[in-house]
């Protein structure tokens, strides 16, 4: 009886494999390549099309199969979460990167996503200097080591690997640490960009020493070609939608960068050099001249055996940050991606083919307009800072209630409060009832437009709306904060860790869910889908495109008009 079942069930793997391959057969796929664009917001594309050349987005929109209504689903649209969400087909409240910081209650600190003490980077000089370092949940990070470990599910990535074998070549690589370990996985290997060592690193999880090429490639000094120049406008200003608008008052004025065209790098030994090239399309080209060494070096796509390059472009966030979507320098942005993209599309076709590769670009999330764009064109649109709100009888009810009040709450880190569990426990009072008044007094603030507490989305006892769906697909048990809060629409905080903002993301508004979904490749019809899809719905598109195993936490649906 055993060994007849052994047998059915040898026949059924060995069945199942064949389709598996008979799938891929179909379509002679020799290389996945997963794009995305960080704070790409689903409209953008369209929005700045006039100023697109041949071979780059135009490439995609007449060629590919472009999904105009899709989101992320999650309510804290930030870079880790999507990026995570791409990967694995899941929610955060599966795969666990709930944020781009959490809070660990065992040791009471504030944790960046991909931090891994036992994983140090690779290397000297190759970590985060806060003295110089813009991006504040970096700067939170208590080690220099990086990995994959705090991802609890699979990823394309790794689904590839394990259906394929360790003969598929997998790459994640970015400007960003977080944008390149998500979606090289736990199985691939991750390349990002240090700005405080100009070079591009990795850490110990994925490498004992670094390849020939990548030394190589460190030793050309990429960065350094940028010294003296500035990021000066493609065209006239009189070609660009936000041509006479180059000068707004909302945007940041980084010393020595300005607001305003032209925008200095500087010299090599600047503190910010580095920085600045990111501030700007030179960050995404940097990136491009890497991929290409990569491909080389690697045989990406080389022989009969599929790879997968995920590329994670960042200078379109950084842009956004900074000038805010609606801005010149955001426009010339784009401009500047669709020519590294047709670069990139130009390399593939010459190494691997285009016709056979499957291609799929999309966003971590989307990005709110500048207030002052937006107030001056009539719209309410506002920074939020609690230090600005009036607090007092939110403070006299919760002391009038349990004899404290500011005691009550430990920290804030958006987009979750955390309660002072010990003092709660020490005055005897019941956290689920402190953490549900608290949310209340919350709730009653200006600008704020829910406060959840997390013990109410574990009990169920929220009203089910459309935005408590996207906070409760961002809940999870471990990682998640006591009270989760949204800002009402058109605001966010605009101030972290000193530094002001002029465009901001990580809301469950449209603006910051939705983004764009491109598919090009064999067998994929051309042409725009007006149907509503979700981000949870690319990996295991991936997967039945190529008859692989799905990741371990899919929650998402296959995109029929991709796979059908």
């Amino acid at each position: 009886m055993r060994k007849t079942a052994t047998v059915v069930l040898i026949t059924l793997l060995v069945s199942a494999t064949a389709t598996a391959w008979a799938q891929t057969a179909e379509r002679p796929v020799r290389l996945v390549l997963q794009i995305t664009v960080d704070q790409l917001r689903g409209d953008l594309i369209d929005r700045y099309s006039a100023g697109y050349g041949e071979g780059g987005f135009r490439l995609l929109l007449d060629n590919g199969a472009f999904y105009v209504d899709a989101h992320h689903r999650h309510a804290n649209t930030e870079t880790v979460v999507g990026h995570a969400t791409l990967a694995t087909g899941t929610d955060p409240a599966v795969h666990g990167m709930i944020g781009n910081v959490w809070l660990d209650r065992e040791s009471g600190q504030l944790i960046y996503n991909v931090e891994d003490a036992d994983y140090p980077l690779l290397g000297e000089g190759g970590g985060v200097d806060a003295s110089t370092e813009i991006d504040p949940t970096q700067k939170l990070a208590t080690t220099q080591g990086r990995s994959p470990r705090a991802i609890r599910t699979t990823t394309i990535s790794d689904e590839i690997v394990q259906s394929i074998g360790p003969q598929a070549k997998v790459f994640g690589i970015s400007v960003k640490d977080r944008g390149a370990i998500t979606l090289a996985g736990h199985a691939g290997t991750a390349y990002w960009f240090s700005k405080s060592g100009g070079q591009m690193v990795t850490s110990t999880f994925y490498k004992d020493a670094y390849p020939k090429w990548v030394d190589a490639w460190n030793a050309k000094g990429v960065p350094n070609a940028y010294e003296g120049k500035s990021w000066e406008l493609s065209k006239d200003s009189s070609a660009y939608l936000f041509g006479d608008a180059d000068d707004q008052e909302w945007e940041v004025d980084f010393p020595g960068y300005g607001r305003t065209f032209p925008h200095p790098f500087g010299k090599a030994d600047s503190p910010y050099f580095t920085t600045l090239l990111t501030l700007s399309p030179a960050g995404d080209e940097i990136v491009l001249d890497f991929a290409k060494d990569l491909m080389t070096a690697e045989n990406i796509g080389a022989d009969d055996v599929l790879d997968y390059l995920a590329i994670s472009f960042s200078s379109t966030d950084y842009v956004g940050h900074f000038f805010g979507p609606s801005s010149l320098e955001a426009e010339d942005n784009l401009h500047r991606l669709d020519r590294t993209l047709a670069k990139l599309f130009a390399f593939v076709d010459k190494k691997v083919g285009l016709d056979q590769t499957l291609i799929v670009l999309s966003a971590d999330h989307g990005g709110s307009e500048a207030p002052g764009y937006l107030q001056s064109l009539g719209i309410d649109s506002s920074y939020f800072n609690f230090e600005d709100v009036d607090k007092t009888k939110g403070i006299a009810a919760l002391k009038a209630e349990f004899g404290v009040a500011e005691e009550l709450i430990d920290q804030f880190f958006q987009p979750y409060f955390y309660l002072n569990r010990e003092a709660i426990a020490e005055l005897g009072l019941d956290l689920p009832t402190v953490a549900r008044r608290v949310a209340e007094e919350l709730r009653d603030l200006p600008g704020i437009a829910y406060a959840v507490s997390s013990y109410d989305l574990r009990t169920g006892a929220v009203v089910q709306t459309p935005v408590t769906e996207a906070i409760l697909a961002n809940f999870n048990e471990d990682r998640s904060g006591d009270i989760y809060v949204v800002f009402n629409p058109q605001w966010f905080v605009g101030e972290f860790d000193g530094k002001s903002v002029t465009g901001s993301h990580g809301q469950p508004w449209f603006y910051d869910s939705h983004v764009p979904v491109i598919w090009m490749g064999p067998g994929v019809k051309s042409g725009r889908i007006a149907r509503r899809v979700e981000t949870v719905d690319v990996a295991p598109t991936i997967s039945a495109y190529l008859g692989v195993k799905y990741p371990s936490g899919t929650r998402g649906r296959v995109m029929t008009e991709i796979v059908h």
